[in-house]
């Protein structure tokens, strides 16, 4: 068999568990209408716990009811964007569905942005309305964007009365004592108050008529791994798809009755879809922090009785070590989440020898709407994210061309599937840059390369980008990464390369020690433990010692800062 026919055969789906279906059928619906519809369902049901404030779904329906009339009175219609410049919190939550009700879009912004960020994503985005943590105004302010509605929001608005006083004051030490803008600011600048407009305002949302395959629902940005962060277009039958898909893969999880720790942000695609959305359109409970302050998260798992928690690699090599990881029964749980980058086997070995549980891990991109792959809970494969959920289509080619790549040849991951995005915003050459046409269907390129095994699971390697050319050999920065960590006393590791014109690139390492190694291993001893475990054109020819790496917002090592700085020295 070619190897295209290989592919498309999707080899796969004779090891989907017992029950998954090949193929689901996703209503045409929006997803406000879908949350509705659970609303009304599970009414009297908790829908999100914060610090022990618990909001109904009737509660949280008739809020986002509110908010969305408020929104409409304000002059927001549909076809308009909605920025959430917030925390996690309740006000997320009814901002996200009650602008979704007025038939606008959302563009989630991340809290840690810098002002000059925020200004390209207002700016790019087209937005004018911003839903903002009253913290974070300044950076509003010193962007200098024209913006139509600022509507402020306190983080201690739905906090108990016993935890406001606590919430304000650890949160302005984390966010370096910045203030909130005084009532005479707000005033004198026409600034809103979330909780007032929500006293001002019935829950009488506008009848919007939407085509849930057209009308946009979100509009996330890229990680900017290359230039500025960029926009995915996503539908609203992309996220209600996305969400019948994961749904299908994993119907062990029985809907209106799991609780769910979210404290992963949802400004990123993975906390806002898999999370958020993920539980609040099945009738789930959300326990919902905004700082992911584990004493406090590890005691919510076993007073609420969690059944499903969502992490990230580093999160997990962290508990697999944490002196209180013991105390949270986690064999009852029904589902323990890893997404956002790929595990390493000492940390998968780790927690499976701590806990007595499995780490199911997942594969996906904003442009994906977060997940295209996951791991079959009854049959994980070392080292793989798993097989491709049900509707979707993947196949490798090669990297710079279309060719179709045989069995176990490593080369770009490519996806076709109703929960793909349309194209990224304001970008109409992404359709031919960024897709390709195979039997009159577009399928995305991805950018990472990957492996196909008989079976039918995938393996990641590398990003595209970060595949670093030296000596005319292509060399993964992911599998110099993975070297580095075995050695005992490496506890993190980020590798680039340095554009140089003798041998291509440079290839430099970052790491840093455990504590008790700092000062006693040399940048020798850490090059010749390459050079005793990988081919001579692997070895780093410069290890910098560094007391931590920079991190995405999802905590990934950041190559793109590590690159930017050791090109700019």
């Amino acid at each position: 068999m070619e190897p295209k026919e290989v592919y498309l055969s999707k080899p796969w789906l004779k090891y989907y568990p017992e029950g998954v279906p090949h193929t689901v059928e996703a209503p045409e619906t929006t997803v406000q209408e879908l949350f509705d519809s659970m609303a009304d369902k599970y009414a009297k049901k908790t829908a999100l716990v914060f610090y022990g404030k618990k909001i109904s779904y009737k509660e949280l329906k008739a809020s986002a009811n509110r908010f969305a009339a408020a929104l409409t009175a304000l002059g927001v219609k549909k076809g308009d964007t909605v920025s959430l410049y917030l925390l996690n919190c309740p006000q997320y939550v009814i901002a996200y569905f009650g602008a979704l009700k007025t038939g606008a879009k959302i563009t989630p912004i991340s809290p840690v942005y810098t002002s000059k960020e925020v200004r390209h994503q207002l700016t790019d985005s087209q937005a004018k309305t911003v839903v903002c943590e009253d913290m974070l105004y300044e950076n509003i302010e010193r962007s200098g964007v024209e913006l139509d509605n600022v509507i402020l929001s306190n983080i201690g608005d739905f906090l108990p009365k016993l935890k406001k006083l606590f919430g304000k004051t650890a949160l302005t030490k984390a966010y370096q004592g910045r203030a909130a803008p005084s009532p005479e600011k707000i005033k004198q600048a026409g600034l809103h108050t979330f909780m007032d407009l929500l006293k001002k305002h019935a829950p009488d949302p506008p009848n919007v008529q939407m085509n849930p395959k057209e009308d946009l629902a979100a509009l996330p940005y890229t990680g900017g791994t290359t230039g500025l962060p960029k926009a995915a277009m996503l539908t609203h039958y992309n996220l209600v798809s996305l969400q019948k898909q994961v749904i299908s893969f994993w119907p062990f999880m029985e809907e209106g009755n799991e609780t769910v720790i979210a404290f992963l942000p949802f400004f990123h695609i993975y906390g806002q879809v898999l999370l958020m959305l993920g539980a609040l359109t099945q009738g789930h409970t959300i326990v919902l922090f905004t700082t992911p302050d584990l004493d406090d998260i590890l005691e919510a798992i076993e007073r609420y009785r969690a059944s499903a928690f969502y992490g990230v690699p580093t999160l997990y090599e962290y508990l697999k070590e944490h002196e209180k990881t013991d105390r949270v029964n986690w064999k009852r749980m029904k589902a323990i989440v890893c997404g956002a980058d790929t595990l390493h086997d000492s940390t998968i070995q780790g927690w499976e020898r701590r806990t007595g549980t499995q780490i199911l891990e997942g594969y996906g991109m904003t442009e994906t709407t977060a997940v295209s792959h996951t791991t079959p809970p009854d049959r994980p494969k070392p080292g793989s994210f798993g097989v491709p959920i049900p509707n979707m289509s993947a196949a490798i080619i090669d990297v710079d061309g279309t060719e179709f790549k045989p069995v176990g040849e490593e080369g770009e991951l490519i996806l076709n599937g109703p929960n793909i995005m349309q194209g990224y915003w304001r970008r109409p050459d992404s359709l031919k840059e960024d897709f390709v046409e195979i039997d009159g269907e577009l399928w995305l390129r991805t950018g990472d390369l990957v492996r196909m095994d008989e079976e039918g699971y995938f393996y990641f390697f590398d990003r595209k980008r970060d595949l670093i050319k030296h000596k005319g050999f292509s060399v993964f920065a992911r599998h110099v990464e993975e070297a580095l960590y075995g050695h005992p006393q490496v506890k993190a590791a980020g590798v680039v390369g340095i554009p140089d014109p003798k041998v291509g690139n440079i290839i430099k390492a970052y790491v840093v020690l455990q504590s008790e190694a700092r000062g006693k291993i040399s940048e020798e001893e850490i090059i010749q433990f390459c050079k005793d475990n990988m081919a001579h054109y692997k070895v780093p020819g410069i290890v910098e010692f560094r007391g931590e790496l920079p991190k995405t917002d999802v905590g990934k090592v950041s190559r793109r800062e590590l690159r930017e700085e050791a090109e700019g020295s």
